[in-house]
């Protein structure tokens, strides 16, 4: 996720820091390549401009020339001010006073608006509401179908009215059944658009007059940068959004949509989508995010998604089997199942302060493939791996498809990092580095 900006802003803010006192000229050099950087990750120029102006005008306002540690002090007025220009404070998705609570999404064809209804749909009901998705996308082939799919396997209900309906009807019609079936949210999907023309725009307003929607998300695609952000901005002049949703943000290794956004409709950024899995929708805060381009980590939200995906109760009994000398290759395989459902590897590597930069070090492959060899042994070979004698090593490989050497492998990888837990969880001498080994291992 903004692999080239963060990398190269890393670099330029690391000549900062080893260089002890800088002067103006050396500052003004150093925001050239924060400002080329910007503009080549597609960052609105006007967005750009005002940036670089304000860190600038700060830098030399707090006298950062004559201090200490001035290189520290210039990437925590760019840190600041990254935040600022996302948005400062985290935006909650808001709520109706009286139910159901009526979310319309609009935005570009292709921004990934389905999905994302289904995406809202889960995250809504992980928050104990019961939640109604609604089909009014009749022109992309296949819309309604694919909700239909998507709300099956999220376990979520499906409205859809029947083809040739205007999308205005079928919203009154999902909110009447809204409100017969006890539904407490509807998620509304809705027809995109390359250009906003003004078909779409009477549709759309005739829809939200039909719903009153307590919020217009309006969907950004962040592969398609700039010209997303001024789609969004025609989206929110004539539907007068609410909030922000910026989609496929670890597709995209420039982020100028993300970091333009805010800037150019005014509105909040609320969530972002983070990967392929239903689950990967991530509620945006500006502060976080701002870290994690900076190559400064997200340690909050890497805490949020393994208490998620493990839970607290996991944990401690992990723990103890870990103390107790316990942990064998199936509890193994189940934390590889837990990291998966955190996300990919590079995402929570760029969460983890100092480890963005190796990211692009690992392969996600390489989990399924060590999750393929564990699923091939016999439950006593799991509880007791020293019983895999050779002939057993070659059959373990023959079942999961790859070679005696990956299975030794693997069994070198489970010892140590064995090793590595229980110095952790022991809190030995060498524990505070054994993440950082654990993670080299893999």
């Amino acid at each position: 996720m903004l692999d080239a900006l963060s990398e190269r802003l890393g670099r330029t803010f690391s000549r900062l820091r080893s260089g002890g006192r800088i002067t103006e000229a050396q500052l003004d050099e150093a925001l050239r390549e924060v400002r080329v950087a910007l503009l080549e990750a597609d960052v609105h120029f006007q967005v750009v401009r005002d940036f670089i102006s304000h860190v600038r005008e700060r830098a030399l306002g707090r006298e950062v020339l004559r201090s200490l540690t001035p290189g520290q002090q210039v990437v925590g007025i760019v840190h600041e001010e990254l935040t600022a220009l996302l948005g400062g404070d985290a935006q909650e998705l808001l709520s109706a006073e009286t139910t159901p609570s009526v979310y319309l999404l609009a935005g570009s064809k292709g921004s990934g608006k389905t999905t994302l209804a289904a995406r809202l749909g889960l995250h809504l009901a992980r928050r104990g509401e019961r939640p109604l998705l609604v089909a009014a996308d009749f022109e992309r082939v296949a819309a309604v179908e694919q909700l239909r799919a998507l709300g099956e396997s999220a376990d979520l209900p499906v409205y859809a009215g029947q083809r040739e309906t205007p999308a205005a009807e079928i919203g009154a019609r999902a909110l009447e059944e809204a409100k017969r079936s006890g539904a407490t949210a509807v998620v509304v999907d809705t027809r995109g658009a390359v250009d906003l023309d003004d078909d779409l725009a009477d549709e759309l307003i005739d829809l939200a007059d039909a719903t009153d929607p307590t919020e217009v998300l309006i969907v950004v695609d962040a592969m398609t940068g700039q010209s997303a952000v001024e789609l969004a901005r025609e989206f929110h002049d004539v539907l007068e959004g609410t909030g922000i949703v910026v989609t496929k943000v670890d597709s995209d290794t420039r982020g100028g949509a993300v970091l333009s956004v805010r800037a150019v409709t005014g509105l909040p950024v609320k969530f972002i989508t983070t990967g392929e899995r239903l689950e990967a929708l991530e509620p945006f805060h500006p502060e976080r995010f701002a870290s994690r381009v900076l190559g400064m980590g997200d340690v909050v939200t890497l805490v949020e998604r393994a208490k998620e995906a493990v839970g607290e109760r996991d944990a401690k009994a992990v723990a103890q089997r870990v103390a107790s000398g316990e942990f064998d290759l199936q509890d193994f395989l189940n934390q590889m199942q837990s990291l998966k459902q955190m996300g990919s590897m590079a995402g929570l590597l760029e969460m983890m302060p100092g480890m963005s930069g190796m990211a692009g070090q690992f392969d996600d492959h390489e989990l399924t493939r060590s999750e393929a060899i564990i699923r091939s042994m016999t439950p006593e070979e799991r509880r007791r791996p020293q019983i895999l004698n050779g002939s057993r090593r070659r059959r373990v490989a023959a079942g999961s498809g790859t070679t005696p050497a990956d299975v030794n492998r693997l069994l070198n990888q489970f010892a140590k990092a064995k090793k590595l837990l229980q110095a952790m969880t022991g809190g030995g001498r060498g524990g505070g580095s054994a993440l950082r080994e654990l993670l080299r291992m893999q």
